[in-house]
């Protein structure tokens, strides 16, 4: 896996410094903690500067759009308002919509409801109504580098428990983000979100985790948040994933829309939440970079 490098030849990492001065050591603490038997990320997953440095200026952009959503949301309207919203405000910002057919997604955003999960595909015969909560999940191209976050909206007068369950799953995050330390596995994430949810008696979707984003949609790693502690990959400095765990007022259980492929919904029919934010390993803890 590692580049047997020179410390004078140029790093593995693009950042035009010498081996020696930039990933040399980073490479050796990888080293000794795969002969400790622990899955270590590949040189792929990391992130030099200039690469951060334009997944925070895509960032900027995707914060943008989210505040545009939540000035402008209403009951009322309809979900296809909402995908118009978006798009015409990242073209204005001089961005491009990454969902816009993302492996055949029709829509510039993903708009879920009450009982769908994720991947909700807005629509003029979605019309938001008193009670209702909403994910609305944007995904921005900027400049080649991609950003990804999404947010929670409640509708009007929702109930308390509906009203909770959004709540736990935004706290849920945090709880996440308390595991994200450089040279730990990222399996403590989705442990210590699980253990959080549960305790507070909902359930966390299985089957669908976060990921790594940056200069494609969706990269390694693989976040899962029904993870044992102490499992998964290392989290280095320079590594950027997505936490968003999407959980059930009821069951566990989803099942996808046979009619049109993408929406997730939960098997019981009862409300599903997600919060989404991206994240970036540092030397001594993580940087939100969008919320």
């Amino acid at each position: 896996m590692f580049n047997k490098l020179k410390n004078d030849a140029p790093c593995w990492c693009k950042s035009g410094k010498s081996y020696g001065e930039c990933h040399k050591e980073f490479d050796a603490k990888l080293g000794e903690l795969r002969k400790r038997k622990y899955r270590i990320p590949s040189h792929k997953m990391i992130k030099n500067e200039e690469q951060l440095r334009g997944m925070k200026e895509s960032s900027k952009l995707n914060i943008a759009i989210l505040d545009y959503v939540a000035e402008n949301i209403h009951e009322g309207m309809t979900t296809e308002e909402i995908n118009t919203l978006v798009h015409t405000k990242t073209l204005e910002l001089g961005g491009i919509p990454a969902p816009l057919n993302y492996e055949g997604f029709p829509k510039s955003v993903c708009t879920s409801i009450d009982s769908q999960v994720c991947h909700g595909i807005p629509s003029t015969e979605d019309i938001l109504e008193d009670g209702d909560i909403i994910n609305v999940d944007v995904s921005t191209i900027y400049k080649g580098y991609y950003s990804d976050s999404s947010r929670m909206f409640m509708i009007g007068n929702v109930h308390p428990e509906v009203k909770r369950l959004v709540e736990v799953t935004k706290k849920a995050i945090e709880v996440g983000l308390e595991q994200v330390k450089p040279w730990k596995p990222i399996g403590n994430v989705g442990a210590a979100i699980n253990e959080y949810v549960q305790k507070e008696g909902f359930s966390v979707v299985r089957e669908i985790g976060g990921h790594g984003v940056g200069i494609e949609f969706h990269e390694d790693p693989y976040v899962s948040y029904v993870s044992d502690w102490n499992t998964g990959v290392i989290m280095a400095p320079g590594m950027a994933f997505t936490i968003e765990p999407m959980v059930n007022m009821g069951s566990a259980d989803i099942f996808i829309d046979e009619d049109n492929g993408w929406t997730v919904y939960t098997d019981d029919n009862m409300p599903s939440a997600q919060w989404e934010v991206t994240v970036v390993v540092t030397e001594d803890g993580y940087e939100v970079i969008t919320w």
